[in-house]
């Protein structure tokens, strides 16, 4: 069970500390040239992707206008091994493996914890439901220990006045 709380905080700091790079690798680029892409080929990785609409490719040193219209660009523009956005150290390739794999592990983190969760959930409804069955017996014990106290008590009272009966099953007569 710690080791499940352990993973799940690691996995949280590992998020926090990705969103925080990425919020200042964010911040410290400035702000997008009107420049188009394809005048900023045969320059560096980091002058083109100064404008977040651009697309560099390395092994071509172009610089190109991201294609918005697909969600990857093609391999006819860029491989996506040697396509970079954003950051010059991240390629796409990688960048679709880690996020998968994150997306995999958070959800198999929540469901771990929720299995967990219901697991716990029904051990506390076991426990709670031996100490249900305890208390019931124990007041059973108590009224047929009430009941037999009473019997007795009636027994005796029937002897002293003579109206004892020798099979109980029997009506009583009036004498």
């Amino acid at each position: 069970m710690a080791g499940v709380y352990t993973l799940s905080a690691f996995i949280l700091a590992f998020i926090f500390f990705g969103v925080f790079i990425t919020t200042e690798a964010q911040t410290s680029t400035p702000a997008p040239d009107t420049i188009p892409c394809a005048l900023r080929s045969n320059t560096s990785c980091s002058e083109c992707l100064q404008n977040v609409t651009c697309l560099w490719c390395t092994p071509t040193k172009q610089c190109l206008d991201y294609p918005v219209k697909n969600i990857l660009p093609p391999r006819s523009v860029c491989p996506l091994n040697d396509a970079r956005w954003g950051l010059c150290w991240v390629n796409f390739q990688i960048l679709i493996i880690t996020m998968s794999v994150l997306g995999g592990v958070i959800i198999i983190s929540i469901l771990v914890c929720c299995c967990c969760c219901c697991k716990c959930e029904r051990v506390g409804n076991k426990r709670e439901d031996v100490k249900v069955e305890r208390q019931t017996r124990a007041r059973k014990s108590r009224q047929k220990a009430k009941r037999t106290e009473m019997q007795m008590r009636h027994d005796e009272i029937r002897q002293k006045y003579g109206v004892a009966k020798e099979n109980p099953y029997a009506r009583m007569d009036d004498h």
